[in-house]
């Protein structure tokens, strides 16, 4: 039996714009917006849009309910980068935790170029819905973050929920662009199982790119993860 993710998130989509209407669509974009769990702003927006052209949703209520709610998912996904840091990087018995040294990276990473790389990520299906954490960790400055929020988030929110209004009842033509993004999701989650647990198991570093560890002598203490 072939189960498809795009498939089930369009269901559940789709179920939620019918039942709960404007105030499914900001629960749906908020979620979207934190990443967690993902789903596709490029089924929510584009079925927004046909419930607009068949009269059901109101075209300037549709874009600020999802302009909102993206905002709020990625003001949160944001605070738990921003305030969450210290946990998330505290040892742990499972050695699952986020390297210091790689979020320093981060931090230089965007030291300067915060305000473009987070509204240049707003427009890029995925990246969109994970750039806050990482503006979370460099604590950029929160207005900013908002403001270069919106600034990305408007075109696209826009320009897919006039795409489904052209399209109208054939908006689902769009999530067939999307059908391949089933093959990718499942190979970035074995990749990313797989890693975990070498790393876990001490075989590999939590650096990236990962760099093998040498095995520890027989009887050795456990050696702390990097």
């Amino acid at each position: 039996m072939t189960i498809s993710l795009i498939g089930s998130a369009v269901w559940l989509i789709t179920t939620t714009l019918g039942t709960i209407g404007l105030a499914g669509l900001f629960a749906l974009m908020a979620v979207e917006s934190f990443g967690i769990p993902p789903l596709p702003s490029e089924v929510i927006l584009p079925f927004a849009g046909f419930l607009v052209a068949e009269g059901t949703f109101n075209l300037p209520w549709t874009i600020l309910v999802a302009l909102a709610g993206a905002l709020v998912g990625s003001f949160v996904a944001y605070a738990v980068g921003r305030w969450g840091r210290a946990w998330l990087t505290q040892p742990r018995p499972t050695g699952l935790r986020l390297d210091e040294r790689q979020l320093a990276r981060v931090d230089r990473w965007f030291k300067g170029r915060d305000e473009w790389i987070v509204a240049v990520a707003r427009v890029i299906p995925i990246v969109r819905a994970y750039i806050s954490y990482p503006a979370g960790f460099a604590e950029m400055n929160p207005t900013r973050f908002g403001l270069y929020t919106l600034a990305g988030s408007v075109p696209f929110v826009i320009g897919l929920i006039y795409a489904g209004m052209v399209l109208n009842s054939d908006w689902a033509v769009i999530t067939t662009w999307f059908g391949v993004l089933d093959l990718v999701v499942i190979v970035l989650i074995v990749i990313g199982v797989i890693y975990g647990v070498l790393a876990w198991r001490g075989y590999v570093s939590w650096d990236w790119p990962p760099r093998r560890l040498p095995r520890k002598a027989p009887g050795a203490a456990p050696r702390d993860p990097p």
